[in-house]
């Protein structure tokens, strides 16, 4: 008897809650003070992906087959990166732009 292939959108979906509980779980662990705004958003988000299978109804926010958009995304990395005491990295800065004359000069 054969099986049937996954399901793309489920398998997003439980990605999406066990990466939700898992921040929470790693905020709890560390110790580490989540903001209201934090809280109610992992709460929020687990609540519409467990009830419509994704969290996001613009279909350009996210992949079709994504249960988090973009910005949930980042956002939840974040949290994540709080939880385990990380810093934001330093944003390199770009070199100068050479003009058309300094390009000749050389």
């Amino acid at each position: 008897m054969k099986r049937k292939p996954p399901d793309p959108k489920e398998i997003a979906q439980r990605q999406a809650l066990k990466a939700l509980s898992k921040a929470k779980r790693a905020a709890d662990q560390a110790g580490v003070k989540l903001s209201h705004w934090e809280d109610e958003f992992i709460g929020s988000v687990s609540e519409r992906v467990k009830k419509y299978g994704r969290a996001f109804g613009d279909p350009e926010k996210g992949g079709p087959g994504t249960a988090l958009s973009i910005m949930q995304a980042v956002k939840l990395k974040e949290i994540v990166a709080k939880a385990k005491g990380e810093t934001k990295p330093m944003r390199r800065k770009a070199p100068p732009k050479r003009s058309a004359r300094d390009i000749n000069d050389d």
